[in-house]
């Protein structure tokens, strides 16, 4: 008997071991990210408008990767890379199709919808070599099962079924969230006059819903009972506040680390919030956004150009950290 009891103490703990050195190895440890920037944009590449995903314990980060051609003319692409520690990245793979009448980009976010993957984005057509996308830029979702292979775009049409596409207007950085208190419900988050909402029980058919005053690049995450609105004003990502979607108070503008950041001279902005302070692997909210190295009207370049991705944490989204920073200032 005592040689059993003996035998099961001594499992128990192996068990115990096993399990420590597993949450060990899964732990993701943000000290050990050497820099603020995933990604460094040069004089003919710009990262920008960043969204990620965990999911089996391996980060996807999803970017607009934008390109210089020799012969000057510009690209715009969606593409994807993975890291399991936020340190080192696959080389970026590019999944959207090379057209400047459709230049896919800014993914707003990855949601899971019943079996599958959606990941919405922008189109942000420049056939003429206009210095921003045209009047048919359009939102649009994507679908995968494993979050690496994209079906074709299928059109958001956010203004309802019926409103015909020459009609939807100017729309882009679209952002998908599951509503709170009724789970079948979601919305839809995108730039056109301010912050423009839309609802959908199916991510195909939607209803409008008003819009607030904010920048581009909505992404919203909930802490406690608010809804948190991060956006990009002229400079830096503005945070917002929501019980109810409908009326929003101003919490600030971050900047983040931009004083002392050579390559985020220019601007700051873009920043999208994963929010992993529940998931013990990590234990933080991430913000990854980007910046611009020279302002956006500079002959040296700063939109389609020295654009990096950079990466910041926190705790209570009001206090954040990053690589070469303990704390950073509140807002």
């Amino acid at each position: 008997m005592k040689i059993c009891i003996l035998t099961n103490f001594l499992l128990v703990l192996m068990l115990c071991a096993a399990s420590v050195v597993a949450q060990e190895q899964n732990h993701i440890s943000l000290a050990e990210i050497p820099s603020p920037i995933m990604f460094r944009g040069d004089k003919t590449t710009a990262y920008r408008d960043p969204a990620a995903v965990y999911h089996d314990g391996c980060f996807r980060l999803y970017f607009t990767l934008v390109t210089i051609e020799p012969d000057g003319q510009v690209f715009s692409y969606t593409a994807w890379s993975r890291s399991r520690d936020l340190c080192s990245w696959t080389t970026p793979k590019i999944f959207t199709p090379r057209d400047q009448n459709l230049n896919y980009g800014s993914p707003g976010n990855v949601v899971r919808f019943g079996d599958e993957w959606v990941l919405c984005l922008q189109t942000y057509p420049r056939p003429k070599g206009e210095k921003y996308g045209n009047a048919t830029s359009r939102l649009w979702t994507m679908r995968s099962r494993d979050l690496e292979s994209w079906s074709e775009p299928e059109l958001l049409r956010v203004k309802g079924p019926d409103v015909p596409f020459e009609k939807i207007g100017r729309m882009i950085d679209p952002f998908l969230l599951q509503d709170a208190a009724d789970q079948d419900k979601w919305w839809c988050f995108y730039k056109q006059n301010g912050v423009s909402m839309s609802w959908s029980r199916d991510l195909k058919t939607w209803t409008y819903a008003g819009r607030t005053s904010a920048g581009e690049n909505a992404c919203v995450v909930r802490d406690g009972d608010d809804y948190v609105l991060f956006h990009s004003p002229e400079n830096g990502v503005g945070v917002k506040r929501s019980k109810d979607l409908k009326e929003w108070r101003d919490e600030g503008v971050l900047t983040l680390g931009q004083n002392d950041w050579s390559w985020a001279q220019g601007r700051l902005t873009g920043g999208f919030v994963l929010d992993l302070r529940k998931d013990p692997r990590v234990g933080r909210a991430l913000m990854f956004f980007h910046g611009s190295e020279f302002p956006e009207n500079d002959p040296r370049g700063g939109f389609d150009n020295f654009a990096s991705i950079g990466i910041a944490w926190s705790d209570d989204l009001k206090n954040w950290a990053w690589p070469g920073k303990a704390v950073a200032k509140r807002y």
